[in-house]
């Protein structure tokens, strides 16, 4: 069964300082199902008034509450209450998230559901890992240092549409794990699910003002960016976005993690199983409809295999089911937003305009009067320079590129603005590690890809800076202070 038309969820007020408050703003934010085209569920905008009360409450806690200084256990023992409470939330989550933008709800129930439990405990565990403050000799030979772990404050997360309790969750487990607050403000299109968080931080009892939800456009996202009592600001979204944040950071030397674009590739190796490297291309290229940052949406196919691979590609594309995302049955819902359908549509068109082969796909389905859907689409005979396969489309759109030999597959695979992910399909998994090796790019996977929590995840060049997940993400948001001993 799909989500009624009508409005489903209703959020009237704003989370900040541990209170429900009415906005300043008297603008409101309504979602609008990609399937139906109805409102679901409305909130209310923010205005900067509101930005301005909830770092102020975020700066408060830091202080008031002494959260900052918690010691590390009774710190830990709350962020795994928090995890309760958003484990018990996590099948009406998955459900909001399908019926914000469009996932399928086998691939919500699978990940934006149960992954904010999982990552706070994950983060709770290294915060009673990571000592605070170590000390060592000093490398002069003479006395010894203290090293200080210190939070490095209020943090700014920024959240895109695509994946927004994952996402959210990957920057508010560190920084509380570390001792910061958050001002969390998700993308319009995904804003409802977001306050799932600040009813579970109320259930988990933690302090006032260490989460807080605000709501907001670019606009607002700008201000916060800017704000003189931010602190660090963590930010997933587009590398244009990502270019404009990270300037403002820059001029006003504050930290930032930007999680950005991608446009990876999957390196079919000679001797690989073509059937299990399909079967893996499933997750990896056309997850949620290919509206992942880390999709390889570049398939690299030598010339011997390259009309087996096309043809292996193409089937497996037409063979999914599309439809109603609250269809369990369903691999391929709408997309995001009907703008990002007229984006998707305007690269298949320059696809067919610049010469590269349309194999499947390209069209909005017939059997869908409604709903902003595009069929997985697979473009052959093209080269590395064409626009499908430099830009990130973020859609179900799939390039098959033609490479020589390794050397030629590795410098096509490195050819590219950006770096995030990638993947090496190969019957010699030691091979596939020495060209994983080669590959510029922020995460790989050989002959499989899943993002490990306890391993950093991002990327080089365009993909972003920082890393997120691991002992490299909770130390993101840690300062280092180092205090120096005599004998």
């Amino acid at each position: 069964m799909s989500q009624p038309a009508e409005l489903q969820y209703h959020r009237e007020r704003l989370f900040i300082g541990g209170e429900w408050r009415p906005s300043t703003s008297r603008d409101t934010i309504t979602v609008i199902s990609p399937f139906s085209e109805q409102p679901v569920g409305r909130a209310p905008d923010t205005s900067p008034a509101d930005i301005d009360a909830a770092v102020a409450a975020a700066r408060q806690a830091l202080t008031a509450s002494s959260w900052a200084s918690w010691d590390t256990e009774t710190r830990a023992a709350a962020i795994d209450r928090f995890a309760d409470a958003l484990e018990r939330r996590a099948d009406d989550t998955a459900r909001m998230v399908t019926a914000e933008n469009g996932m399928p709800i086998w691939g919500s129930s699978a990940v934006e559901g149960p992954d904010p439990a999982r990552v706070l405990r994950h983060f709770a565990q290294l915060a009673r890992t990571t000592p605070q403050e170590e000390r060592r000799p000093a490398a002069s030979g003479t006395g010894t240092t203290l090293v200080r772990r210190e939070p490095v404050g209020v943090v700014a997360a920024i959240v895109p549409w695509n994946y927004p309790q994952s996402l959210a969750i990957f920057k508010i487990a560190p920084a509380l794990a570390a001792g910061c607050t958050v001002v969390v403000k998700p993308a319009p299109e995904t804003v409802l699910d977001a306050f799932q968080f600040a009813d579970a931080a109320q259930e988990a009892g933690l302090p006032a003002g260490v989460v807080n939800i605000v709501t907001g456009g670019r606009d607002i996202g700008a201000y916060l960016v800017s704000h003189p009592g931010v602190d660090k600001v963590a930010f997933t979204g587009s590398t244009e976005a990502g270019r404009a944040i990270g300037e403002a950071c820059g001029r006003l030397l504050r930290p930032v993690t930007l999680e950005l674009g991608g446009k990876s590739a999957a390196i079919v190796l000679d001797d690989a199983d073509l059937g299990r490297t399909v079967e893996g291309l499933t997750w990896v290229c056309l997850a949620y409809s290919g509206q992942t940052c880390y999709s390889n949406t570049r398939i690299l196919a030598p010339r011997s295999r390259y009309t087996e691979v096309v043809d292996a590609v193409a089937d497996l594309a037409a063979s999914l089911e599309i439809g109603d995302p609250f269809d369990p049955t369903t691999q391929i819902g709408p997309l995001a937003s009907s703008r990002q359908r007229d984006r998707v549509e305007s690269y298949i068109a320059a696809g067919r305009a610049g010469g590269a082969r349309l194999v499947t796909g390209g069209r909005r389905p017939a059997a869908f009067g409604q709903g902003w859907f595009i069929e997985p689409t697979v473009f052959a005979d093209l080269d590395n320079s064409h626009a499908v396969a430099r830009e990130e489309i973020f859609g179900p759109v799939l390039a098959v590129i033609p490479y020589a030999d390794l050397d030629e597959a590795v410098t096509i695979a490195n050819d590219s603005p950006f770096g995030l992910a990638g993947t090496v399909w190969t019957s010699d998994e030691e091979k596939g590690i020495e060209v994983a090796r080669r590959v510029r790019t922020g995460t790989m996977g050989v002959n499989f890809y899943d993002i490990d929590l306890g391993a950093p995840f991002g990327g080089t060049k365009a993909s972003g800076l920082g890393r997120e997940l691991g002992p490299e993400g909770l130390a993101a948001y840690v300062e280092y202070k180092s205090v120096y001993l005599g004998r």
